[in-house]
C-alpha cells in the first residue's frame, strides 16, 4: 500500500476534500472523526474504488484526553494532516471558559499530543510531512473571533518551532491558512452575508475545499521537498 496518512476532522469539507483527493493518488489513510459516522461511511465507500487501506478512527479531541483514542489505531505512519477545527463568534467579552477550553483542546493540545506521540514513528524512517489546517485569522487576527483567532495563531507558531526542530530528520511541518472557504464552517452566513464576504475578497468568490486539498497534495509530495516550517496563504488576496 502507499503512505500511511492521518487526516484529523476527515468528516468536514475540508478533510473529505483532502481524502478523496490522497485517496486518488495512492495514499492509504486514518480517518479521524467525532460524531459524524455516516460522512465517514459515505466516504469510505466513495473512496474504496482506489484500492487503498481505509481506517475510520472515532474521538472526541474537545476532552484533553480524547486525541489518545486515535493513538491506539495508528500503527505504521508518513504523515499528519490537522484539519479538525471549530469556530466560534461573538464579542470576547461573552466568551465562556468551556468555549475556550474546547477550542484550545481540538486545535491546540491535541494537535500537539497527537504530534508529540507519532513523530517518533517517522524518526524511524528519517522521513514524513505534518500539515496543519490553520486560518488567515491566525495570520491577522479577527474581531468576533478573538479565541479562534488566538488558537489559530498558536498553530502557525507551533509550525514554525517544530518545522525547525525536525528537519535535520527529514521530517517537514508546514500549514495552510485557509481565508473563506465554502464548507458548513459558513452555516450561520446568510446569502447577502456571503455577498458582502465575497466582495472583500478580491478574486470575487469563496474558496473551495478542493483548493485547499490541492496544496496539501504539494506539501506532502517530493515537489516541496525543501519546504518546511511555511505557511501557505490561499484566500484570493483577502490578505497578501
Amino acid at each position: 500500500m502507499g503512505k500511511r496518512i492521518l487526516i484529523t476532522g476527515a468528516s468536514g469539507g475540508i478533510g473529505q476534500a483532502i481524502a478523496k483527493l490522497l485517496a486518488k493518488e495512492g495514499y492509504s489513510l486514518y480517518l479521524h472523526y467525532h460524531q459524524n459516522k455516516e460522512a465517514i461511511k459515505q466516504l469510505i465507500e466513495e473512496i474504496e474504488v482506489y484500492g487503498g487501506e481505509y481506517l475510520a478512527i472515532q474521538a472526541n479531541l474537545s476532552e484533553k484526553k480524547g486525541y489518545k483514542a486515535i493513538l491506539e489505531n495508528v500503527f505504521s505512519i508518513d504523515g499528519i494532516i490537522h484539519a479538525s477545527g471549530i469556530s466560534t463568534y461573538g464579542l470576547f467579552v461573552d466568551n465562556h471558559d468551556q468555549e475556550w477550553e474546547e477550542l484550545w483542546n481540538i486545535h491546540v493540545h491535541s494537535m500537539m499530543g497527537l504530534t508529540r506521540d507519532l513523530v517518533p514513528k517517522m524518526l524511524t524512517k528519517q522521513q514524513g510531512s505534518i500539515i496543519v489546517i490553520s486560518s488567515i485569522w491566525g495570520q491577522i487576527g479577527s474581531a468576533m473571533e478573538v479565541a479562534y483567532s488566538t488558537v489559530k495563531g498558536a498553530q502557525i507558531a507551533f509550525v514554525k518551532a517544530l518545522s525547525k526542530e525536525l528537519a535535520y530528520n527529514g521530517i517537514r511541518v508546514n500549514a495552510v491558512a485557509p481565508g473563506a472557504i465554502d464548507t458548513n464552517m459558513l452555516h450561520t452566513f446568510t446569502e447577502a452575508d456571503k455577498q458582502m464576504l465575497m466582495e472583500e475578497i478580491p478574486m470575487g468568490r469563496l474558496g473551495q475545499p478542493m483548493e485547499i486539498a490541492e496544496s496539501v497534495l504539494f506539501l506532502l509530495s517530493d515537489k516541496s521537498s525543501y519546504m518546511t516550517g511555511q505557511v501557505m496563504s490561499l484566500n484570493g488576496g483577502w490578505n497578501v
